[in-house]
């Protein structure tokens, strides 16, 4: 007996790809993120309005990053019985909900609710996210479903961190928040209007996350999800001082830079689809191969000439563009029939290496200097490339798909 359905849990599917719902979740993607990294663009007048220091004020990003895990490891079990049309909706109402309240905060405690209430509604959107996407689209269109969503990464970070900062000065930094407050009010209208009912498919207890983790190649796969990711945000927590120190940039050149870098990271993102139609294992691989290497050439070629530089940077941020795609459509073959589990296991897996690569990354800097961050990074980097070579796979390990094939 054989299969031609590699997805046990598609059986709500439509017949047509629901790309407007898709087009939702984008914009759903991009309000998160831009409302997640506002508060760095932001952090200094945030910090002399409520009159507590910068490092209090940087709180604001942690309590997100802490509750964002959480809430990707709860969610499903949380919300197993409801419509998962609903549980979209109502993290579009924490996110409106989390802005306001950060936006008209009289102090520390008001703003650090604010940002848990960000931090609950960003794990358990991206928790449900490639799920969600296998529900809309067909099965050939999930790579360049997940490739649509994760464009709003790079746009969302350009205007946070530019964008943010110039209207901050423009309006106040309590104008932004509210803002984006629109921004997010607008989003819950188009999910609303577009996303259908999506009954949730069978219950969820906790425990399934320790079966799925179990499941052959499963751990391997998170191990090397924390690997790339932490060995991304250990470099890109440090590039302004590489430019800075070892490029010896001014101003200009560090905004150019960081720019292209967001550029090119956007247009990595769009090229994932392409690249994953073709082969997932090869993507898997190539991607933090090419970024450990240009690690190690920053760390063996960096301040020989600004444009290198740059040109490496921006390769740094194409190559980045397409690993969340690639790992989240990894996702969807490999335990299509626990797609919202594995995909809490994911965010939980990059909000911790988000968290170990600035950790790890502000050690090696006072030990080696950002050049050491580089050659570190770019280790754990080529490390997650070899992982993928050897130990991970990229077909189904649900147990039904397992026996239905081998009979």
């Amino acid at each position: 007996m054989t299969t031609n359905d590699s997805r046990t849990a598609s059986s709500s599917v439509p017949p047509r790809p629901a790309w407007s719902a898709v087009f939702s979740l984008t914009l759903g993607v991009f309000s998160l993120v831009m409302s997640e990294f506002l508060p760095a663009s932001l952090l200094t007048p945030m910090a002399d309005s409520l009159a507590i220091n910068e490092g209090q004020a940087g709180q604001a990003v942690t309590v997100t990053a802490l509750l964002a895990l959480l809430s990707g490891l709860l969610v499903t079990t949380a919300t197993q019985r409801l419509d998962r049309r609903q549980v979209l909706l109502s993290f579009s109402v924490l996110m409106i909900a989390a802005n306001l309240l950060v936006a008209f905060a009289p102090n520390l405690v008001w703003l650090l609710a604010g940002r848990m209430l960000l931090g609950i509604a960003l794990g358990g959107f991206w928790a449900l996210s490639a799920a969600t996407v296998m529900r809309l689209v067909p099965e050939h269109d999930v790579p360049r479903a997940l490739s649509l969503l994760f464009t709003g990464v790079p746009i969302a970070t350009i205007s946070a961190t530019a964008l943010g900062s110039y209207l901050g000065d423009l309006v106040g930094w309590r104008s932004v928040f509210l803002l984006a407050t629109t921004l997010a009010m607008a989003t819950l209208v188009f999910q609303a209007f577009t996303l259908p009912k999506m009954a949730p498919e069978h219950p969820t207890p906790l425990g399934t996350l320790v079966s799925v983790i179990r499941r052959p190649g499963i751990g391997v796969g998170i191990v090397t999800i924390l690997l790339v990711f932490c060995g991304h945000f250990a470099f890109f927590t440090y590039v302004r001082p590489f430019l800075e120190i070892i490029s010896g940039m001014g101003i200009n050149g560090i905004s150019s830079t960081l720019l292209a870098f967001g550029v090119a990271n956007f247009i990595g993102t769009l090229a994932a689809g392409y690249l994953l139609e073709r082969s997932l294992r090869l993507t898997l691989i190539l991607m933090p191969l090419i970024m450990g290497t240009t690690g190690w050439l920053l760390f063996s070629l960096g301040g020989v000439t600004v444009e290198t530089d740059a040109l490496m940077v921006a390769l740094w941020g194409f190559a980045f563009g397409a690993v969340p795609v690639a790992w989240s459509t990894w996702l969807t073959r490999v335990i299509p029939d626990e797609a919202e589990s594995g995909g809490g296991l994911m965010v939980a897996s990059v909000q911790l290496a988000i968290a170990l690569g600035a950790a790890v990354g502000g050690v090696i800097f006072g030990i080696g200097g950002v050049l050491g961050v580089c050659a570190t990074a770019g280790t754990m980097l080529l490390a997650g490339a070899a992982l993928v070579l050897l130990g991970v796979r990229t077909h189904s390990t649900s147990p039904l798909e397992v026996g239905t094939k081998q009979c």
